[in-house]
């Protein structure tokens, strides 16, 4: 029951995050990327902190704070900025389909870092799902901005950022909690990126912001990163990365429709063959782990 919970979450978290595409799409041609971090976040842990205080969860140990800071730092900090970037080149549609890269890029990491064996199976998943994110963003240039590739790097540059804060903090996570981890984790961030934000003069340019703006702003904040960030490490606490990160095939499906109707972005073919390309390659990936697993929990010997 708990491994279904966890990817449960996992999916809900991924499908919110595809709406926070479009509407990060939205505002960012209003702000620079550090200073909508600093507001996605900054407004994200101040709705997670209450909640925070009234959990009767460990808050993570003395000795564990330099690794949640590195982890805040990479996650809430170097994440958001090249998250934000991206979607100044490219569509909420093509920023999603560059993201779902992550259950690959999950597997490589645990894989180099000796969490999860990476096996032929699971390379020739990677293969077969990178190709067709590969040829979908390619053939779907005609169509997309002049400089989406630059978008779609920077989002794939910000899926790895994530892989490595997926593999390393899940002991941590289990030492504490999801809500208390994950509250000091977004905190470094968010301090590090209104730092950042107020020398630049970010912050200044906010007085200039419509209601809509501010709306999506919210929404990005307390939705898009507390709430979705809090069911991220929830599924962390319940299950393994790669099953997590796989989740994340929802996020094109729902940053598409939300592109769609917010912004009046196509959703194209190529789209479609990419995100077919992502879960059939995925399905290869995991397919032997699950059913190892099956044969190991069957009381009767595999025919």
């Amino acid at each position: 029951m708990g491994e279904l919970l966890g990817v449960l979450a996992a999916m809900l978290s991924s499908a919110i995050g595809g709406t926070s595409i479009a509407a990060t799409r939205f505002v960012v041609g209003q702000t620079d990327p550090m200073t909508l971090g600093a507001l996605r976040f900054g407004i994200g842990f101040l709705g997670l902190l209450p909640l925070a205080l009234l959990q009767t969860e460990a808050w993570p140990a003395r000795r564990d704070w330099l690794l949640v800071a590195g982890l805040g730092a990479l996650f809430f900090g170097l994440f958001p900025i090249l998250f934000n970037a991206s979607l100044i080149f490219t569509t909420a549609a093509r920023g999603a389909l560059a993201l779902s890269t992550l259950p690959l890029l999950t597997m490589v990491v645990g894989a180099a870092l000796g969490v999860e064996p990476m096996t032929w199976r699971k390379t020739i998943g990677v293969l077969i799902a990178m190709a067709g994110v590969a040829l979908a963003l390619v053939t779907g240039l005609s169509s997309a901005p002049a400089e989406a590739w630059r978008g779609d790097l920077l989002m794939m540059a910000a899926a790895l950022c994530m892989a490595f804060y997926s593999v390393w903090s899940k002991p941590l996570i289990a030492r504490s909690g999801p809500t208390t981890f994950t509250t000091m984790a977004m905190a470094v961030g968010a301090v590090g990126l209104i730092g950042l934000s107020a020398m630049t003069g970010g912050l200044h340019r906010l007085a200039d912001t419509g209601p809509a703006q501010w709306l999506a702003f919210a929404y990005v904040g307390l939705i898009g990163s507390a709430l979705a960030f809090f069911l991220w490490s929830f599924a962390l606490g319940r299950t393994t990365p790669t099953r997590v990160a796989v989740s994340v095939t929802v996020n094109p499906v729902s940053a598409a429709i939300a592109g769609a109707l917010l912004l009046g972005e196509p959703i194209g073919w190529h789209v479609i063959v990419g995100l077919a390309a992502v879960l059939f390659g995925i399905g290869i990936a995991s397919g032997a782990k699950r059913k190892k697993a099956d044969a190991a929990r069957s009381p009767l010997p595999a025919a």
